[in-house]
């Protein structure tokens, strides 16, 4: 690397260094630019300076004085024997040894395929686990990780903090490498994972805000990610996986709460104590640990830990073979729940076994937990990830219940929201044989019911098929939260939005951190008119995942609702380019004084949604009270069986409408019920 502002340096701490061989600059100017983008400032010159000591003294001073140090590897870092960019390396692995362990500073980045296993990178850099920039292309994810890294790059004060939980390795990363299936003598270093985890780092800083939970329980728990030190960072999947396979097991228990992944994977290398992570999770314990795996052996240690006072319950070492995994985790499983009194949990023996490939695949296994991770980031892109990742366990294990059950909602999720990608039907038909073949397999998954159900609703509009599918998932799994969330889909279906919001929030106990569902909160508080609750829900939606779609559309409608134009215009700005953007667009400018652009952008929304999505335009039209096209654009929507039908009886735009025959009508036609026909839920 080369400095770009020498004569800054000691102007402020708070700046990134770049530091790369001189034939990559052109990725490294691409990561500069995303970073100062956002504000940050960062130290990097392409002028190619070769010397000097005023040059030299001022480079040691920016590795000195800058809060992160970036190191950019690279084939082209590997062939150089010679280059400044080294004694830039040694320094900040030097400096590094100065740093508290819990305070990130290293945060190695590839941008091609170089294997963490290069002789030619520091040993310090391959113990972390790098961020995977191909030719530095940079995502959003990584520029909110080094802003949060920065935020908490802050002088000491001398305040204790805890740091037993904290993985120096881990601390100082920022993502992962991509998954390679890989076949080796031993078959582990399988980097599926290493993305699911990783990515959950990307959210590290939202846990500073407390989230919205119930009161501790005394019989709750949260499974914090256990730590890699195996001393191989790609084996971070390794640890991952049995920690949600923990998750998984522990909340088949009657009576005790268990925290979902999403919200507990949050406090990887926290920095909070016991008492304070018990506190905003809502738990009275913690399962923390350590997985070590060498050669065909596996270490785990695992302890109990009370919230209260920090006390440790119980604790144990476990040593086994790597290919009895599945038997590793059934033995955990049971240790932990008879630390916490079997008395409490009936049937000591009961072990979840849902989440396994029934062949006992290590490779399916990890695919599947891979495309879980797209899965949750709610993106066009991520979810087609997430349907090769699942894909994949379905071939590897054609028996593969729940992966097959994932297949089929990815593929509903993109008809449902995503209309732009593909034929609606297509999408259809592959989430139809898929949740057909879930449910063939495993007739009592609840995973299986919840995608039948999501195939009834977006491509047969079958209210009441998917009611009983997703009633019955939740009758399967009562404590599961996303066989909550559907069914309070269904009830909201048929407008009974206090029973729907009810049911959300009951899962947003046990994962309290999961943006997707404070998105679903909103959208129904908003059609109760309840418009500052469903503000602070999608704001916080948008906080745990600034970079997913429909948030801010969400923020857009509660605007449009309180007839405020300017803010409405703004939501809708910042929704994420596409489609949902263009219509959020069009709906704020409805409502604002500049008329021709409304009518423009009315007009655009006709030309681009005449066949793949007239709702929205019906209720572009319902905003500009214009009944007679609000209803010829309704009924255009049920020709063409668009998907956001399901919402027309809690719909603001729409329900102003309530009295008019036609709506009533309309009602009859696709199936829904008007309030006085509404039955129970």
């Amino acid at each position: 690397m080369r400095a770009e502002s020498p004569n800054r340096v000691g102007a402020q701490t708070g700046a990134v260094f770049l530091s790369y061989a001189s034939e990559d600059v052109a990725a490294a100017e691409r990561i500069a630019s995303a970073l100062r983008a956002v504000g940050i400032e960062v130290w990097i010159d392409k002028s190619e300076l070769r010397g000097g000591d005023a040059w030299d003294q001022s480079i040691r001073k920016q590795i000195k004085t800058c809060a992160l140090f970036i190191p950019i590897i690279s084939r082209h870092a590997h062939d150089r024997i010679e280059g400044y960019f080294r004694l830039e390396w040694k320094l900040a692995v030097d400096r590094s040894h100065l740093i508290a362990p819990d305070q990130a500073f290293l945060l190695p980045v590839a941008i091609d395929d170089t294997p963490q296993s290069d002789e030619r990178i520091p040993d310090r850099f391959r113990e972390l686990q790098w961020t995977c920039l191909p030719d530095g292309e940079t995502s959003p994810a990584f520029v909110e990780r080094v802003r949060g890294l920065l935020s908490r790059a802050q002088p000491d004060t001398g305040a204790k903090t805890n740091t037993a939980r904290a993985d120096p390795a881990a601390v100082a990363t920022a993502g992962t490498r991509p998954f390679a299936l890989r076949s080796t003598a031993v078959p582990l270093v399988i980097a599926a994972v290493t993305v699911l985890a990783l990515g959950y780092l990307a959210l590290e800083r939202l846990v500073r805000s407390k989230p919205a939970v119930s009161a501790t329980s005394t019989n709750s728990i949260a499974v914090l990610p256990l730590t890699n030190e195996s001393g191989d960072a790609s084996q971070q999947y390794f640890s991952d996986g049995l920690s949600e396979d923990l998750i998984t097991a522990l909340s088949q228990f009657p009576g005790l709460k268990v925290i979902g992944r999403t919200s507990s994977f949050q406090f990887r290398d926290s920095r909070d104590d016991s008492r304070t992570i018990g506190a905003k999770l809502g738990v009275a314990r913690l399962l923390e640990g350590s997985v070590r795996h060498a050669g065909d052996l596996v270490r785990v240690s695992a302890e109990l830990i009370d919230t209260s006072d920090g006390s440790t319950q119980w604790s144990e070492r476990y040593d086994r073979p790597y290919k009895d995994l599945f038997a590793l985790q059934d033995d955990l499983t049971r240790a932990v729940a008879g630390a916490l009194k079997t008395r409490l949990i009936p049937g000591e023996n009961r072990v979840q076994q849902s989440d396994r490939p029934p062949s006992g695949n290590l490779d399916a296994y990890n695919a599947l937990l891979e495309g879980k991770f797209y899965y949750g980031r709610f993106t066009e892109a991520d979810f087609r990830k997430a349907i090769e990742r699942f894909t994949l366990a379905t071939q590897l294990d054609p028996r593969y219940a729940l992966a097959w059950s994932y297949v089929s909602t990815a593929w509903s999720y993109l008809s449902a929201y995503y209309l732009d990608f593909m034929p609606a039907e297509e999408a259809n038909a592959k989430a139809r044989a898929a949740a057909e073949t879930a449910l063939a397999l495993a007739p009592d998954l609840a995973n299986a019911h919840i995608a039948r159900g999501f195939v009834l609703r977006t491509a047969s509009f079958d209210w009441r098929g998917a009611e009983a599918e997703w009633r019955r998932a939740l009758e399967l799994a009562p404590g599961d939260g996303d066989a909550k969330v559907y069914f309070a889909e269904s009830l909201a279906t048929f407008g009974q939005l206090d029973k729907a919001v009810e049911l959300i929030q009951q899962a947003l106990a046990s994962d309290p951190l999961r943006a997707s569902w404070y998105g679903r909160l909103a959208y129904f508080l908003s059609m109760e008119n309840r418009l500052d609750e469903a503000e602070r829900a999608v704001r916080k939606a948008i906080e745990l995942q600034p970079e997913a779609s429909h948030f801010h559309f969400d923020l857009t409608r509660i605007e449009i609702q309180r007839g405020n134009a300017k803010a409405a215009l703004a939501a809708a700005q910042q929704e994420p380019a596409g489609l949902n953007r263009d219509a959020a667009l069009a709906l704020a400018l409805q409502i604002g004084s500049d008329h021709a652009a409304a009518d423009a952008a009315l007009q655009t929304e006709i030309a681009r949604r005449a066949t793949s999505d007239p709702y929205t335009v019906a209720q572009i039209y319902a905003i500009r009270n214009d009944a007679d096209k609000t209803f010829e654009w309704l009924d255009r929507a049920w020709s063409y069986r668009d998907p956001g039908i399901a919402s027309l009886l809690i719909n603001p735009f729409l329900t102003r409408y309530k009295d008019d025959p036609r709506f009533a009508a309309f009602c009859r036609k696709v199936g829904l019920p008007m309030p006085s026909e509404r039955a129970g839920g």
